[in-house]
């Protein structure tokens, strides 16, 4: 019988109960050195994840490493996690903090660094322990991860299996650790997501993005393209909050267009969109061989020729039929394009493309006028709507918005999520509240309650 899951977890249980007694001060020292490890050794990092995962681009991942790495330590940086959280004058609860135990953490091969630091900081500043299950496809990435984190660690002499890694994943294996550990986080693809809520353990998961992208009319349209393409072609179109549609106002399209051509975006001519759409979603289906590849390497693939220095492959979906794999989700380089009448039409095209997929996880709005930015935020069903900037590298927090950082993007009962949020250190701590009775208190009478 294959003992090695089990092992891990017994392992990370006992490291657990030894962090559990750590100060505030400890954990964050701990929690510091995770995101230094991969701040300084990002290059190394983003190197080894393009080679092993054969997706993505080395400066983009450079760029997320070094940015997430900024980030989310600067937001858990003074953070309470241990002992007495806060003490409420006005209602008497006293809330504490209580680890959740042993995290069992899914990986994927699109995130195989930033996604395991940031579960590990999130788990370990909340004096949980964490066994990370990488996508067997960058395995190897993740144990050097680990490896890189225990030497830095060394001279704090923690209980060095707060942090485990499954070196030889499988599918099996990782159905194992989810039922054997206290809380599992899920981010990763669907049937993985879908196999975390029935492992029978609170989890954490994710779902699919399909981020539209609204052009409202009065807005700067250069600034505002070189956003949406900088978003769409990041790591070469693999984040999954990366824009995939952009809605234009009719009088304006070509305009938008000629801007995105004047960016670097070749537009596929009317005869060459069924040679994209079938090697891109061949039966329907997203290729995985096209996942995270360049343009050259798609129009290669699509038989169709493109400009040098293209850096995206914009479509005009004027004529899209209204089924077309086009409005999904799209893990590569390419960008579809839809024209609006009124803002009302614009949010009828992304409330459709949306019911084919990412409904709950993400749009961007492009716009001036603050009433239209509600009404849009009013209209999807979405938990995060980005405003001027690109999406791809803020939805997970940012320095310039109040959004959690975040690898683990929750969307909600639309997404089939637990949470429609950016997932925290606060989702791995169980909290203890003491009620103390109110001094002042009155309770009202019928009249009073009811009259």
């Amino acid at each position: 019988m294959d003992t090695y899951v089990s092992d891990l977890v017994a392992r990370s249980r006992k490291a657990q109960a030894a962090l559990e007694s750590y100060t505030q001060e400890q954990v964050d020292e701990l929690v510091k050195r995770i995101g230094k490890v991969v701040f300084d050794n990002a290059q190394e990092f983003s190197e080894m994840a393009v080679r092993e995962s054969g997706m993505g681009t080395v400066e983009h991942k450079l760029l997320k490493k070094k940015g997430k790495a900024r980030i989310l330590w600067h937001s858990l940086k003074g953070k309470k996690s241990v002992g007495i959280l806060s003490q409420d004058p006005v209602t008497g609860i006293t809330e504490i903090a209580k680890p959740v135990g042993v995290v069992g953490a899914i990986q994927p091969c699109t995130n195989p660094i930033v996604t395991p630091m940031a579960n590990a900081m999130s788990a370990i500043k909340g004096r949980n322990a964490i066994v990370l299950s990488p996508h067997p496809r960058t395995a190897n990435c993740t144990k050097y991860f680990v490896d890189l984190v225990k030497k830095a660690w060394k001279d704090l002499n923690p209980p060095m299996d707060i942090l485990l890694s499954i070196d030889e994943p499988t599918v099996d294996r990782t159905k194992e650790l989810m039922s054997l550990v206290d809380v599992v986080v899920a981010t990763g693809g669907p049937d993985m997501v879908k196999s975390a809520y029935s492992s029978g353990k609170p989890s954490f998961g994710v779902g699919p993005g399909n981020v539209q992208c609204v052009i409202d009319e009065g807005i700067d349209l250069k600034p505002a393209v070189e956003k949406i393409i900088f978003g769409r072609i990041f790591d070469n179109g693999i984040i999954c909050s990366g824009e995939q549609a952009v809605m234009a106002p009719k009088a304006q399209f070509a305009a938008v267009l000629k801007e995105f051509e004047a960016q670097k975006t070749y537009i596929a001519k009317k005869d060459e969109v069924e040679k994209l759409r079938s090697v891109l979603f061949p039966n329907g289906r997203i290729s995985k061989h096209m996942v995270g590849q360049t343009v050259q390497g798609i129009a290669k693939a699509a038989g169709i020729s493109v400009p040098e220095g293209a850096v995206l492959i914009g479509i005009d979906c004027s004529a899209e039929p209204a089924d077309g794999s086009l409005r999904r989700e799209k893990m590569f380089p390419v960008i579809a394009f839809f024209p609006y009448g009124d803002f009302e039409e614009a949010i009828a095209i992304a409330k459709h493309n949306l019911t084919m997929e990412g409904m709950g996880h993400s749009v961007v709005i492009h716009s001036v006028n603050d009433a239209r930015i509600d009404r849009f935020g009013m209209a999807m069903n979405v938990s995060r709507v980005v405003v001027n900037e690109p999406c791809a590298t803020t939805n997970g927090g940012s320095f310039k918005n109040g959004l959690a950082p975040t690898s683990t993007l929750g969307c909600g009962s639309w997404g089939n999520n637990s949470i429609s949020e950016n997932f925290t250190y606060k989702h791995l701590l169980n909290i203890t509240r003491i009620a103390r009775v109110l001094p002042d208190a009155k309770v009202p009478t019928d009249d009073e309650l009811w009259g």
